[in-house]
C-alpha cells in the first residue's frame, strides 16, 4: 500500500513537489478559463471539517471538488464537535472509512496533526494557529504569475508574525525566495520557525529575517504582503493590537520604497484603513484577488497530487482517454465493418460454387 501523503505543513512537500503542484495548478487554471473539464477525482469525496467559519476556504475546496468531478461534505463546528462529542482519533478513523481526503480548518495545530496521525486518507491543513499552508500555495502561484519566478525575489510580510507569516517563511525558504517579517516588537513569528526557515534558506539562497524597522525592511521589495492585525480568536486583543500596529500599513508611502513593479498581497478578509488602505489595494500592483482565486486552483492541484500519490498515478495528470467523439463512433464503426465483412463473404460464396462446377 502506498504511503499516505498529508499537507499539514508547507514542509510536507519538497521543493520539487511544490513546484509540481504549482505547475499543475497553472494547468488546471487554464482548463477552467478555456472551458475544459478535468474530472480527475470523479467518484471521490472530500470531508471538510470547520472549527472556524470561512469564505474562501469553503468555497474554494467545495467548488474545487465539484470541478474535479468529486463531492465535498461540509461539517461545521456544531456537526461533529471535534474532540468533544467524539475523540479526534475516532473521527479521523471513521471519516477515513467513508471519504477519500480530509480537510480541516481548526484553532489548534495539534488537532490537525492528530487527525493526520490517525487518518488512513490524506489530511490537508486548511488553517491552524501555527500554519496556513494552502494559503501559501495560492500566494506562490500568484507571485509566479506576476513575476515569472520565485527564486531570487524579496518578499516582505508587514504585520503580525502569525500563521500566514510562518508558512510564508517556510514557503520562501523552500523555493529560494527571501522573506522578511516586518512587525512591531513582541509580535515576531515563533523563534523555532524562523530558525528552521533560515536553515532551509541557506540551502536555497533565500534570506530569512525578522525586522521591527518597517521602511528599511520594505526597501526594494518585489512583494509586499499583509494580513489583519487581530486574527479570528484574538478579538479581545483588538484594541491593544490596533495601538501596537499603528503605522504598519501598506499604503502609497510604503510602496514608494519598494520596487516600482512590486506586487501587493493580502490573504483577506481586509480591514481597510488598518493594515492596508483601500486605494492601494485597488492599484494595478495589487494581486489580492488573483491570490484569492488561486486558492481554488492550487488546492485542486494539491488534492490531485496527494490522491495521485495514493493511486500511484503521475501527479497532476489525468488518465489518458479517447475523445468523446471517438468513443461514441467506435460502436457504429465496428458494426459497419462487421456488416461489410459478412456481405463480402456472401458475395464470394456463389463464385466459389460456380468454380467447383
Amino acid at each position: 500500500m502506498a504511503k499516505i501523503r498529508n499537507y499539514v505543513s508547507v514542509k510536507d512537500l519538497s521543493a520539487e513537489e511544490t513546484l509540481e503542484v504549482l505547475k499543475s495548478a497553472a494547468a488546471l487554471k487554464r482548463d477552467v478559463k478555456q472551458g475544459r473539464r478535468h474530472h480527475r477525482l470523479a467518484g471521490k469525496t472530500l470531508a471538510m471539517i470547520f472549527q472556524k467559519p470561512s469564505l474562501r476556504t469553503r468555497v474554494s475546496f467545495e467548488v474545487g471538488m465539484t470541478q474535479l468531478g468529486g463531492h465535498a461534505i461540509y461539517m461545521g463546528p456544531e456537526d461533529i464537535k471535534l474532540g468533544k462529542r467524539e475523540t479526534t482519533e475516532d473521527i479521523a478513523m471513521t471519516i477515513s472509512r467513508m471519504c477519500d481526503v480530509i480537510m480541516a480548518r481548526v484553532f489548534g495545530h495539534d488537532i490537525v496533526v492528530e487527525l493526520a496521525r490517525h487518518a488512513t486518507v490524506p489530511v490537508i491543513n486548511a488553517l491552524s494557529d501555527r500554519e496556513h499552508p494552502c494559503q501559501i500555495l495560492a500566494d506562490l502561484q500568484a507571485i509566479q504569475e506576476r513575476k515569472g519566478r520565485l527564486a531570487g525575489l524579496k518578499c516582505v510580510f508587514v504585520g503580525d508574525g502569525n500563521n500566514v507569516a510562518q508558512s510564508l517563511l517556510y514557503g520562501g525558504a523552500l523555493l529560494g525566495m527571501s522573506v522578511t517579517v516586518a512587525c512591531p516588537p513582541g509580535y515576531e513569528p515563533l523563534p523555532e520557525i524562523v530558525a528552521e526557515a533560515a536553515a532551509m534558506g541557506r540551502k536555497t539562497g533565500a534570506q530569512i529575517d525578522v525586522s521591527n524597522d518597517l521602511l528599511d525592511a520594505c526597501r526594494d521589495a518585489d512583494v509586499l504582503y499583509t494580513d489583519v492585525w487581530a486574527s479570528m480568536g484574538q478579538e479581545t486583543e483588538a484594541a491593544k493590537r490596533k495601538h501596537d500596529f499603528e503605522g504598519f500599513q501598506i499604503n502609497a508611502a510604503l510602496m514608494a520604497v519598494a520596487k516600482p513593479d512590486a506586487i501587493i498581497l493580502h490573504c483577506l478578509p481586509a480591514h481597510y484603513g488598518e493594515e492596508i488602505d483601500y486605494a492601494t489595494s485597488r492599484t494595478p500592483n495589487s494581486a489580492i484577488f488573483d491570490q484569492a482565486e488561486n486558492r481554488l486552483h492550487a488546492q485542486k492541484a494539491l488534492m490531485v497530487y496527494l490522491m495521485g500519490e495514493r493511486a500511484g498515478a503521475k501527479a497532476g495528470r489525468a488518465p489518458a482517454r479517447r475523445p468523446a467523439a471517438a468513443r461514441s463512433a467506435k460502436g457504429p464503426a465496428k458494426k459497419a465493418k462487421k456488416k461489410a465483412t459478412k456481405a463480402a463473404g456472401r458475395a464470394a460464396r456463389p463464385r466459389a460454387r460456380a468454380k467447383r462446377r
